[in-house]
């Protein structure tokens, strides 16, 4: 596995028509999608999505943090926010009630490391605890993507996960925690077959990994 420089055109965002191009095959494949401006945007969006008292849980994701959204849903007061509850609980003692806390919310927020102008959204994750409730156990996903995410197919997808988001979250775990991030867990969505049930908020700034 390789943690070399991350390649340019990985950080670029993509022009309209490729934007437009990833939604129209999103939503044949049965997911939501809104093409929107900017992470302010996407902010105000996933506030009216998100119904107060919703029990949510948010993925890691710098694209949550750098837009502010991590913070609305965690520390609002709005929601039943999931993240903070799992972290002030015994993870020795309570490490079954975290799983089924964190698998199976009503809403999950986060978003991913590649969509491809195929329809499809690939997310790499290291410990894999928002995984359970991206691929189905939550009630509602709501993803917020980047327009730099946006790629042809799943293997330049594949790459772009190896190539450049890994160095950069390996960077930032190193500096957070002190040690490094790793790809440990693959997940490809293809499709939603439950309507209603996967909205992405792809937006045409750059932001996140």
């Amino acid at each position: 596995m390789t943690t070399s420089i991350p390649e340019t055109q990985f950080a670029d965002a993509a022009p309209g028509q490729r934007l437009e191009q990833a939604a129209a095959a999103l939503t044949a494949h049965g997911f939501t999608v809104e093409i929107l401006d900017d992470a302010a945007a996407a902010r105000t969006r996933v506030r009216e999505l998100i119904p107060d008292g919703a029990s949510v849980f948010t993925g890691a994701s710098e694209t949550l943090r750098l837009s502010g959204i991590d913070e609305d849903i965690n520390t609002s007061g709005r929601y039943e926010a999931v993240k903070p509850r799992t972290l002030a609980m015994d993870r020795t003692t309570q490490a079954d009630e975290i799983r089924r806390l964190r698998a199976s919310p009503d809403v999950v927020v986060g978003s991913v490391h590649a969509v491809t102008e195929t329809g499809s959204l690939v997310v790499a994750s290291g410990s894999g605890s928002q995984l359970p409730s991206y691929s189905g156990g939550a009630a509602r996903a709501i993803w917020i993507v980047g327009a730099q995410k946006v790629v042809p197919d799943l293997s330049v997808a594949l790459r772009r996960v190896e190539e450049h988001c890994l160095p950069l979250e390996n960077a930032r775990t190193q500096e957070a925690h002190g040690w490094p991030s790793a790809i440990n867990r693959l997940l490809i969505l293809n499709a939603e077959y439950q309507p209603g049930r996967g909205t992405v908020l792809l937006l045409r700034e750059t932001i996140g990994f």
